[in-house]
C-alpha cells in the first residue's frame, strides 16, 4: 500500500472517529504527526513493525505509514526466522516490510545480524567445528543478509546484547551466548568487519539494554559498555553507533536525567552516533487507574527523550511498536499486569487512540535542537 492511499484511509478513519481523540490535542498548535515533527528537526522517529499486520490491519497500517519516518523489523530479520535450516533463507516477511517502507518513503534499520537469542535450533551443533568454520557461519550469514538489503538500510544492529556483568566473564561480557562460546569476544570484531565490507553508507551499531536508570545494576552495565567500547576502538573495530534500547520500567527502576546525560556524554567521546532503538515503558506494578499510569508514563517519556535528544550524537528514537494492541510487553510474563489488561507502554492504546505518551513524544521532538545535515 502506498503512502498516499494510507493517508487517504487515515483521513477517513479520523473523520469517522475510529482513531480516537481530536487533533490538535493538549495545547499543540498544529496537527502534525510524529513523523512530520521529527522530519522538521532532522531526527528519526519510527517504530518496529510486524509484517503480517501491514495491509491487513488497516488502522495499524495507517499509523505506521503516517507516524514513522523509519521502520525496523520486529522479528523478521532475526536468524531463527531468516535461516530456519542451514542454507535455507526465508525473506518474505522482511521483504514485505522493506517494500512497505519504500512505498511510503521511510528509512529502515536492520535488526539484528548477531545475537545470542533467536538463533535456529541447528546453529549450536553447527558451531562444533574448527574455529575457521565457526567464523564462516557468522560471516556468510552477514554477507547474505546485507547483500540483499544493504543499500536500503540506514543502519544495522550488527551485534545485539553482548554485555551481562552478572555472568562469569571478568570483563562483564555475556557468556551464555553461542557466539561467545564459539569465538569469545572476537565474535564482535568478526561481525563488524564483515558488515563493514558490505554495508556501504549504513551506520554499524552495537545495541544493548538497561543503561538508562539510576540503579546499581544499570551503572554496572554502563561501566561495562564503556570498557568494551574502549577495547573495540583500540582494536580498530569499525563500530559507528551505539543503540540504547530504552525499555523503561519506571515503577521498578528510577530514571534520573543527569545520570543518563552523563552516559550520553561519555558515548559522545567515542565519536559514535547514538539512537534510542526500542523505546517503550512497562507499566507493571503501576497504579490500577489507567489514567494515572498514562500520566506517569508520559512524564518519564518526556524526561527520557528530552535528555536523549539534547545530545548532539542522538539521531532520534524508535519505539518498539506503535500500539499497545501488539506490544511484546503484554506477552512477556514478567511484564504482564495482574489485572489481565494490556500494558500501556506505547504511543497508541489497543484501540489505536493516541495517549499522553504521544503528547510527550511530540513535545520532546518539538523541543529538540535541530540537527544540521552532514
Amino acid at each position: 500500500m502506498h503512502r498516499r492511499d494510507v493517508l487517504k484511509l487515515g483521513a477517513t478513519l479520523t473523520s469517522a472517529g475510529m482513531l480516537g481523540l481530536p487533533w490538535p490535542r493538549h495545547g499543540f498548535a498544529d496537527s502534525r504527526s510524529l513523523r512530520e515533527r521529527a522530519d522538521a528537526k532532522g531526527l528519526v522517529f519510527g517504530c518496529a513493525v510486524k509484517s503480517p499486520q501491514l495491509g491487513t490491519d488497516m488502522p495499524y497500517t495507517d499509523l505506521i505509514a503516517t507516524q514513522a519516518n523509519m521502520l525496523v523489523h520486529e522479528y523478521e530479520l532475526k536468524r531463527k526466522n531468516v535461516e530456519p535450516s542451514p542454507g535455507q533463507y526465508v525473506f518474505a516477511g522482511a521483504d514485505k516490510a522493506m517494500n512497505f517502507a519504500a512505498d511510503n518513503g521511510q528509512a529502515v534499520r536492520g535488526h539484528t545480524l548477531c545475537w545470542f537469542q533467536a538463533n535456529p535450533d541447528w546453529l549450536e551443533d553447527a558451531l562444533m567445528v574448527p574455529v575457521a568454520q565457526r567464523e564462516q557461519l557468522l560471516i556468510s550469514y552477514i554477507d547474505r543478509v546485507i547483500d540483499r538489503y544493504g543499500s536500503r538500510m540506514q543502519s544495522w544492529d550488527v551485534v545485539n546484547e553482548v554485555i551481562e556483568p552478572q555472568q562469569a566473564d571478568w570483563n562483564g561480557m555475556r557468556t551464555d551466548n553461542p557466539w561467545w562460546r564459539a569465538l569469545g569476544e572476537r565474535h564482535i570484531d568478526i561481525a563488524f568487519h564483515a558488515a563493514k565490507e558490505k554495508a556501504g553508507e549504513a551506520k554499524l551499531y552495537l545495541n544493548d539494554y538497561s543503561v538508562e536508570n539510576d540503579v546499581r545494576w544499570n551503572e554496572d552495565r554502563r561501566n561495562t559498555t564503556l570498557r568494551l567500547l574502549e577495547r573495540l576502538k583500540k582494536r580498530d573495530v569499525p563500530i559507528e553507533g551505539y543503540g540504547i534500547q530504552g525499555h523503561l520500567k519506571p515503577y521498578r527502576d528510577r530514571f534520573e536525567p543527569e545520570v543518563f546525560a552523563k552516559f550520553l556524554r561519555e558515548l559522545e567521546g567515542f565519536g559514535l552516533q547514538v539512537m534510542v532503538t526500542e523505546f517503550d515503558v512497562a507499566d507493571v506494578d503501576g497504579p490500577a487507574d489507567p489514567a494515572e499510569r498514562d500520566a506517569d508514563i508520559a512524564a518519564v517519556t518526556k524526561s527520557f527523550l528530552d535528555t536523549a535528544l539534547d545530545s548532539p550524537a542522538c539521531a532520534g528514537v524508535l519505539c518498539w511498536g506503535i500500539t499497545d494492541e501488539y506490544s511484546w510487553l503484554s506477552d512477556l510474563e514478567k511484564y504482564k499486569r495482574a489485572d489481565g489488561t494490556k500494558t500501556r507502554g506505547l504511543p497508541y492504546d489497543d484501540q489505536y487512540r493516541p495517549k499522553p505518551m504521544w503528547d510527550a513524544i511530540a513535545a520532546a521532538l518539538d523541543a529538540a535542537p535541530a540537527r544540521v545535515p552532514t
